[in-house]
């Protein structure tokens, strides 16, 4: 059974890990992951949280007779910055949490 000092403490230690959990959503926003394929023809970029910042696209990419190989390439490009953008989120607030998942934490 705990008592009030160790209660008082397990509540201090929260307010601490939710303090540096906000720390790092914020950080996380002004983070950015960066992914391209087609060989750069296509480039995303996308925040710590899965906000996709920017597309840039390679004007060889535009083959009006293959629309399809062009969306594939945006599909691919902004598919794998969000991949990037979700582990580097798991990452940093694995560190805060000490591996612990916590769902929709991020």
């Amino acid at each position: 059974m705990l008592g009030r000092g160790g209660m008082g403490n397990i509540m201090k230690q929260a307010q601490m890990m939710q303090k540096r959990m906000k720390q790092v959503q914020e950080e996380l926003e002004a983070r950015r992951v960066e992914a391209s394929a087609g060989g750069g023809m296509v480039t995303a970029v996308v925040s710590g949280k899965q906000q996709l910042i920017s597309l840039t696209i390679d004007p060889k990419a535009v083959d009006p007779d293959d629309v399809e190989m062009l969306q594939d390439l945006v599909v691919a490009a902004v598919s794998e910055a969000l991949k990037q953008s979700h582990k580097l989120a798991e990452e940093e607030m694995g560190k805060v949490t000490g591996g612990i998942n916590i769902p929709g934490l991020f």
